[in-house]
């Protein structure tokens, strides 16, 4: 499982496992699984497609600007602002 964990400014709005994140990145959306490869991006404005399990439908979350990270912990996604 997918370490995801989505910031803003003003607290941690969720810490949780996961199958795969679609984050929609400044140069086109991205998916990141378990075991990604280091990547730092920035995010445009839009929806993050959270996959809790590989069959799953995607809960979607709109979110406005910001930073995505993934590194050997997982994704953090510093996000503006939500909603």
């Amino acid at each position: 499982m997918l370490h995801f964990e989505l910031v803003t400014p003003e607290k941690l709005v969720r810490s949780e496992d996961v199958y795969m994140v679609v984050v929609p990145g400044s140069e086109g959306d991205f998916g990141v699984l378990e075991g990604h490869a280091p990547l730092m991006s920035t995010i445009r404005d839009g929806a993050l497609h959270i996959y809790k399990s590989d069959k799953a439908e995607p809960e979607m979350l709109a979110i406005a600007g910001g930073f995505a990270e993934v590194n050997a912990r997982g994704l953090t996604v510093l996000a503006e602002r939500i909603g």
